[in-house]
């Protein structure tokens, strides 16, 4: 999975103020504020190194994924409640609510994956309001986003939905993810248990590698063998 889905989904924007500030920031996502430089790409960054989505363009996935659940949970918030939500404030939001992780993260060529940088200052939440505000965006976007991770109380009823998608998208990658781990705990003297998933995923797929290792524990340990050993060689 790469930026093209993401972008695919901001054409779903029909608001022309919101559309062109998200496309704005996905054509070039960087901090003016700041004389830092990211350390990896956008595109190759977790979610979060050690808790959810942790392995190369988790942070990608992860994004797309809380789109996609925001915007099915506006739908039935209209269908059971009749409360309507902007789709273009919950799309626009939910597109650019974690944005700038990247660039708190650096590879760990210790343990595999990926860790937090040290000489990073700021976090995410406020690195992508301050950066909206300095390119101008409008103020329900920056609302939203300001909502969606618990930095104002809840006035917007966009924010409240991309804080309860980006809540249940970290949840089950949090899940997912020690699921795995606890399956392979008998390999962490011999193998890098973040480096080789990692690899695994590059290769085939969040997908697969999670339906294997929920489906078939024997499946899944064996090919978590052959990539061990791959890496070791190399």
């Amino acid at each position: 999975m790469d930026l093209q889905v993401i972008r695919e989904l901001v054409n779903l924007i029909k608001d022309d103020e919101l559309k062109k500030i998200v496309e704005d920031v996905l054509n070039n996502p960087v901090l003016s504020f700041t004389n830092i430089k990211a350390l990896i790409k956008l595109d190759e960054s977790p979610a979060a190194p050690r808790k959810h989505h942790f392995f190369t363009g988790g942070l990608i996935l992860h994004t797309y994924t809380v789109t996609k659940i925001a915007l099915m949970l506006s739908e039935i918030f209209y269908e059971v409640y009749g409360i309507r939500a902007d789709k273009d404030t919950v799309l626009a939001t939910a597109v650019l609510h974690d944005i700038f992780k990247y660039y708190q993260y650096v590879p760990d060529k210790v343990n595999g994956g990926y860790k937090a940088r040290e000489d990073w200052y700021l976090s995410h939440d406020y690195a992508i309001v301050a950066e909206l505000s300095r390119r101008n965006a409008p103020d329900k976007l920056i609302r939203a986003i300001t909502e969606v991770h618990g930095q104002t109380p809840f006035s917007t009823l966009e924010g409240l939905i991309v804080h309860l998608a980006d809540t249940i998208d970290a949840r089950i990658g949090e899940i997912l993810q020690n699921i795995m781990l606890s399956k392979l705990r008998d390999y962490e003297k011999n193998c890098e248990l973040y480096k080789v998933l990692d690899s695994l995923i590059k290769k085939h797929g969040v997908r697969e590698i999670v339906s294997r290792a929920l489906i078939n524990d024997d499946e899944f340990k064996k090919i978590f063998e052959n990539e061990c050993r791959n890496t070791l060689n190399n």
